[in-house]
């Protein structure tokens, strides 16, 4: 059985993104664990997954945690300030990597794949992501990285964000596996609003006396400098931006559905809690398309991977065009 574990999991992108992926996989794909801090994510996911993630991964023993073949982990956007140059393992103590890297010291799944911002890849002149990469390397690794843009991945939605994957054999990744056209943001976007979600008057007057949009529908999208341009698809979503910063043609804000399409997350994910609380959650998101296509660039390349498994992917395959047949 392919097991794998869902770090920072939030509303579980990643879990999606493998569960759309592995239906070839059928019966031998399974979630031993999951974890996130945050109770109304934990809320979320329980919705839809009918499993409660643990807390505080701080506070969980790796030892504790399922055998698994794959680690998940779309770890916080920490600055990563106290990783330093002494070396190794050590110097991430402090930040939430320390904790992935505690985990794959343990348990030792065979591959895992990470997400973070684009920032990371700069930080510190570089050196940050080196001593991460350093330190998975450390640990018995192949690690490949790349920086990915959901709009390349059939979302409309610039949302650039690091994919680090990393495998206990060599990797031979097609970083353009699942590249595809951006979908329309009309194609996304709900025809009955709720009147809660338009801005006042006041506030689409002022922003209509900033700037003319060459797009409809578009999202227009206001700085923390206050400029405002406008694109035929949205900017990243952020979980803690203000609540007007992102407008449909400059006079409503995103409803809570659209913020997940947006993320890629089916029309099946159950809602729960507050339009803030889902605001949030989406803007922490990992984006399910990009994260499926990173998903099957491991499968299809990882030999360990395509070697146990792909009897049985044959096999389910083989099953599904019979009872086609019959």
């Amino acid at each position: 059985m392919l097991k794998y574990i869902d770090l920072f999991c939030g509303i579980g992108g990643f879990r999606f993104a493998i569960e759309k992926e592995a239906r070839d996989f059928d019966g031998i794909v399974k979630c031993v664990f999951s974890s996130d801090i945050d109770k109304y994510a934990q809320e979320s996911y329980f919705a839809n997954f009918n499993e409660l993630p643990h807390g505080d991964i701080k506070l969980v023993n790796a030892a504790d945690i399922p055998e698994h073949n794959l680690l998940f982990a779309g770890f916080p956007c920490q600055p990563f300030s106290i990783i330093g140059l002494r070396g190794g393992f050590e110097d991430t103590r402090g930040t939430l990597f320390f904790d992935i890297a505690r985990i794959l010291s343990v348990k030792k799944p065979h591959a895992f794949i990470l997400e973070n911002v684009k920032q990371l890849v700069g930080h510190n002149g570089g050196k940050t992501l080196q001593r991460i990469l350093d330190v998975l390397k450390e640990l018995g690794y192949y690690v490949e990285y790349r920086v990915l843009n959901a709009l390349n991945y059939g979302l409309p939605q610039k949302r650039e964000r690091v994919f680090i994957i990393g495998s206990k054999s060599e990797l031979n990744l097609d970083w353009q596996m699942g590249k595809t056209a951006m979908r329309s943001l009309d194609s996304i976007l709900e025809k009955n609003i709720d009147p809660k979600h338009f801005v006042s008057q006041h506030i689409k007057n002022r922003r209509a006396s900033f700037h003319t949009s060459a797009h409809s529908p578009g999202i227009w999208h206001e700085n923390k400098s206050g400029n405002i341009t406008s694109y035929p698809y949205s900017c990243a979503l952020r979980a803690n931006a203000s609540y007007n910063y992102l407008l449909v043609d400059g006079i409503r804000r995103l409803t809570p559905r659209e913020q997940l399409r947006l993320q890629g997350f089916p029309e099946t994910f159950k809602i729960v809690g507050s339009d803030a609380q889902l605001r949030k959650q989406t803007g922490n998101a990992v984006p399910v398309n990009v994260a499926q296509s990173v998903i099957k660039m491991l499968l299809n390349s990882d030999d360990f991977l395509n070697q146990n498994f792909k009897s049985v992917v044959k096999l389910n395959k083989q099953t599904k065009r019979n009872a086609q047949v019959t």
